[in-house]
């Protein structure tokens, strides 16, 4: 019997208990699997355990700034970054830090879209 690939797998760093909740339900509905982190270190060390294909950041978490995150994603992981952020002045630091991004609030169907090009496999 050949197995199922397993579905791809997204971290999701959120400090807001309810809107980390939500993102993980709209992710899983979709199809992927969606591991909740509360926090930046958390979040890293998810990463590191589930190497999952797409990583959302929340830029304001409580241990540690969100971009601060992402910069070391980017050193460590091959994941792909979506920051979440409900600052629009943020969007000007991105470069170079994250692949994407989307201001709060936004649509569930927004969120399934950015998460699903970023997890589409380059080329």
């Amino acid at each position: 019997m050949v197995e199922a690939d397993p579905r791809p797998v997204v971290v999701v760093i959120e400090d807001d208990a309810d809107l980390r909740a939500l993102v993980c339900t709209v992710l899983e509905q979709d199809g992927l699997e969606a591991i909740p982190a509360a926090d930046g270190e958390s979040g890293l060390a998810a990463v590191r355990a589930h190497r999952p294909v797409v990583t959302t950041v929340d830029v304001s978490l409580p241990d540690m700034d969100g971009l601060a995150v992402a910069g070391r994603l980017r050193e460590t992981s091959t994941t792909r970054v979506l920051l979440l952020t409900g600052d629009p002045d943020v969007v000007e630091r991105l470069e170079g830090v994250a692949d994407d991004h989307l201001l709060k609030p936004f649509r569930p169907r927004e969120l399934r879209a950015r998460v699903e090009a970023l997890a589409r496999p380059a080329g």
